[in-house]
């Protein structure tokens, strides 16, 4: 049993959803916030003095004045008025908002929890590894959003990638773990049986973090044509530089390219799991599957779409939202089988 005391199994059951709902939600108002260039809108911590955001107008120019100091103001946006800084800086303020509460409803309830010693101890040593990454992943935040307040005027993509794909690591434990707590049992994270199923995983965060590449080089904006960029299945625009081999993955055409590649071999390896698992007598998952290459398919269709209608917010943020639910169909998938 995981639970000692079985009254609370409800109650750990809506705590475990509600905050994998909250982590769900602050990937799409972070990728949001991105997508609106918002996220140097606040140049400061603040870890306790930005819990509420500007009361007055005076509060409002110091706000104002901060964000004149760093370069996306002077170089991208010097004509900006307060009621629309206001806008960029709403999306910030509510990104690190909803991450502070995230912190406390997640921490004060485990506590509790400790207290009462309703969780075995491999579950409880995997809760609190859970809040040291949210609390690293505040950390990360603002380490990204630093590379963005001297010399650029966007964050740096490495550091916003680093961001992501820590959200997607916290909410990937907290999926397996819940998983263990509705049906009762303590499988490994990955058990190493299912190898291709792990590998597919792996390759969908390292699918991720190609797209955060993408979007913190705006890659997006060129090459808005599908299935050839422009001309060619390859970027005219490549430059190897032998001497320093990793300056590839700042080249906006080549980062897209291997964004467009990768998604050609999730659906190739999407196939082989479906063949492996179909024919060799696992028919009776097979609507788990099924779900995942749906998920799969309307990702990809996602993304072109996003492409081609030169980065429309709406489809960028639906491509973002099913990334997350296909992580957690090949989480769940993968589950099945351990």
């Amino acid at each position: 049993m995981l639970l000692k005391k079985n009254n609370y199994k409800k109650i750990t059951i809506y705590w475990f959803q509600l905050t994998i709902f909250l982590i769900f939600s602050i990937i799409i108002v972070g990728g949001l916030t991105r997508l609106t260039d918002s996220g140097l809108s606040i140049t400061k911590w603040e870890l306790f003095e930005g819990i509420f955001p500007p009361l007055n107008n005076e509060d409002w120019i110091k706000y104002f004045n901060l964000y004149k100091e760093i370069p996306q103001f002077y170089l991208v946006n010097p004509y900006m008025s307060l009621d629309e800084f206001k806008i960029i800086f709403y999306w910030e303020y509510f990104h690190r908002l909803l991450g502070r509460f995230i912190g406390l409803f997640f921490f004060l309830p485990l506590i509790y929890f400790s207290f009462l010693k309703i969780f075995k101890k491999e579950m409880l040593q995997n809760l609190y590894l859970v809040f040291i990454l949210i609390l690293i992943q505040g950390l990360i935040g603002w380490y990204m959003v630093k590379s963005g307040l001297v010399d650029d005027v966007t964050v740096s993509h490495y550091r916003l990638s680093l961001h992501l794909t820590m959200a997607f690591i916290i909410i990937s434990i907290l999926f397996w773990n819940y998983l263990n707590l509705i049906y009762d049992n303590n499988k490994t994270f990955f058990n190493k049986n299912n190898l291709l199923l792990n590998i597919f995983y792996f390759l969908i965060l390292s699918q991720i973090v190609i797209g955060a590449f993408v979007s913190g080089l705006d890659a997006g904006l060129i090459y808005q044509t599908w299935p050839k960029m422009n001309t060619g299945f390859f970027p005219d625009d490549f430059v190897f530089n032998k001497s320093d081999f990793f300056s590839v993955f700042n080249q906006q055409g080549f980062v897209q390219f291997i964004h467009r590649s990768m998604a050609y071999i999730l659906i190739f390896f999407s196939i082989i799991i479906g063949l492996k698992y179909y024919f060799f007598n696992k028919q009776m998952h097979f609507k788990n599957y099924l779900l995942v290459i749906l998920l799969l398919s309307i990702q990809v269709f996602l993304g072109i779409l996003t492409l081609i209608t030169g980065l429309n917010i709406y489809m960028a943020s639906l491509h973002q939202l099913t990334s997350i639910f296909l992580v957690l169909s090949v989480l769940y998938f993968n589950y099945k089988f351990s």
